[in-house]
């Protein structure tokens, strides 16, 4: 009976040791590429527009590609044709460039979009899951808040251009889009 309390004891006590130990190198593995969340992101897509309160058909193409020695994930965008109100311009541009932000211990992961209509916005960027984004702007800031969506379902990537106006409950969209990989 003793031999069997100090065998349980024993490899309860390593367990303790050991377990612990290797909990820090799992979490500085996976800390060690903060961008394995959005790698799901990286190549070039096709897009159309499916639906938004833009009422725009569009189609082009857009990648996500990393630059400045992996610092940056970077968002192009083309368009090749463009059918819409008078109101929507179809000659828009625009970069969106992903970035770390803080310690290298457990950096953040921030964005910021310009246009060529003189648009700036800072995002914050979260995965709720293994294939998706979720870019937010801050509420405080004045004006409507934003949020960028993106989903890849299968070889698919869909996204969602969406804003909220204040003292409204709902993000509503402006442009959705979808489109396979190039």
């Amino acid at each position: 009976m003793r031999k069997r309390f100090t065998a349980i004891f024993l490899a309860f006590f390593l367990c303790v040791i050991l377990c612990p130990a290797q909990t820090p190198a799992t979490s500085a593995m996976s800390a060690s590429d903060p961008w394995q969340p959005l790698k799901f992101l990286t190549g070039t897509w096709e897009a159309k527009t499916e639906a938004g309160t833009a009422e725009a058909q569009v189609t082009g193409a857009y990648s996500f590609d990393f630059e400045l020695k992996n610092h940056v994930l970077a968002r192009h965008s083309s368009s090749a044709s463009c059918k819409a109100p008078s109101d929507f311009n179809c000659e828009h541009s625009d970069l969106l460039y992903l970035y770390l932000e803080g310690p290298a211990s457990d950096p953040k992961i921030k964005a910021i979009y310009l246009d060529s209509e003189g648009h700036v916005i800072h995002y914050d960027v979260t995965t709720p899951t293994p294939t998706s984004a979720v870019l937010l702007s801050d509420p405080a800031n004045p004006g409507p808040q934003f949020r960028l969506v993106y989903e890849r379902k299968d070889a698919i990537l869909s996204g969602k251009f969406q804003m909220r106006i204040s003292g409204q409950t709902d993000f509503k969209s402006y442009l959705e889009w979808s489109g396979g990989k190039k």
